[in-house]
């Protein structure tokens, strides 16, 4: 049975790659850029189609940890009127951002069927631990938590629902923070609340002693849900990336293809809901680190584009492509580490 895990987490990936794929390729075929090839995969082709009509091939290729659209002029010199570099700046902007973008939307798509078919958790207190009563037994009402406290931010930031809630606890509660409440209709803080800290994979969490109550599901209230759900999915990989950067974690909490695709696995096992939820966090997440500004990536190319339309005149190709080269070659390195790191987890 866990075979069928594995198989329906490797199918999502492609899932997630081919959408990002179909983003470039439909906002090239719009613009009339000529196209070579649409494949997704990466290596030795296993399977492919070349159109009569367009000359296109499309490819599935063996290993599934990417995908391409080749388009005349993208890597070379191309005399080709259709040629990428030749078409505007504004529409090559468009091409090389429409693959993220659509991961982003399916990203968020995705979100809205988990809110739409699952318990929708809000920021009020519905159950406390036993552990926690006993613990605050002898402190004074305005000094604990209740049931009934509607939670609207931690250590200082807003929390809507019960993810960006259990989040920000997550994050910030290692430490003893501040909470501010709603209670009977009065703004109040109650501080320096202690949480329980765990971890795992050498870093530190914390975990909540409370449960939230259920909200009513209504049009607005899955509207809501479903924002704020995506919201603090695109805020998880920006607060990661900073908290790398500042040394907080550690690359040992990053993952590769290997690593998403054996998480994925693990959470099909659970529940369907959790991997629709998990496939869409990966979604936003291909969508969002696409479109960082590091060279071999989306996000340098709308850079160069971005730069080329305020000056009004193109960088050379030459050092974009020099610098992207270099990018590729420490991008490859870097995957081929993290991908080692995650196999070596599993086993």
């Amino acid at each position: 049975m866990q075979i069928l895990y594995v198989l329906l987490a490797v199918l999502a990936f492609g899932i997630l790659i081919f959408v990002h794929e179909l983003g470039h390729f439909i906002a090239a075929r719009a613009c009339h850029v000529k196209i070579f090839e649409f494949s997704i995969g990466m290596g030795p082709k296993l399977v492919w189609y070349e159109s009569k009509k367009t000359g296109i091939t499309y490819s599935l290729r063996m290993f599934p940890i990417g995908g391409y659209v080749s388009m005349a002029g993208e890597d070379d010199e191309s005399d080709d009127p259709n040629a990428l570099p030749k078409k505007p700046a504004w529409q090559r902007l468009i091409i090389t951002a429409a693959g993220a973008l659509m991961n982003l939307l399916l990203g968020f798509l995705l979100v809205f069927c988990y809110v739409l078919y699952t318990p929708a958790g809000g920021t009020t207190i519905g159950e406390l631990s036993a552990e926690y009563e006993e613990k605050v037994s002898g402190y004074a009402q305005e000094d604990r938590l209740q049931l009934g406290d509607e939670i609207v931010s931690v250590d200082g930031t807003a929390v809507h629902i019960a993810s960006d809630l259990f989040f920000e606890i997550s994050r910030k509660g290692i430490e003893p923070i501040d909470l501010e409440i709603v209670r009977n209709g009065k703004k109040m803080t109650v501080r320096d609340v202690d949480f329980k800290v765990y971890t795992e994979q050498g870093e530190e969490f914390a975990e909540p002693f409370f449960r939230v109550m259920e909200v009513r599901k209504t049009p607005s209230t899955v509207l809501k849900q479903t924002v704020f759900s995506s919201y603090n999915l695109i805020r998880m990989v920006f607060t990661t990336v900073f908290d790398l950067i500042t040394g907080r974690y550690s690359l040992g909490v990053v993952s590769g293809p290997v690593g998403a695709a054996s998480a994925m696995s693990e959470v099909a096992a659970v529940s369907l809901m959790s991997f629709l939820y998990l496939v869409a966090a990966v979604a936003i997440n291909i969508g969002l680190f696409n479109l960082f500004p590091i060279p071999a990536l989306d996000g340098f190319r709308i850079l160069f584009i971005l730069i080329e339309m305020i000056r009004r005149k193109p960088i050379p190709e030459k050092y974009e492509r020099t610098i992207n080269g270099i990018g590729i070659t420490v991008l490859f390195g870097l995957m081929i580490l993290i991908c080692f790191k995650d196999i070596l987890q599993i086993f």
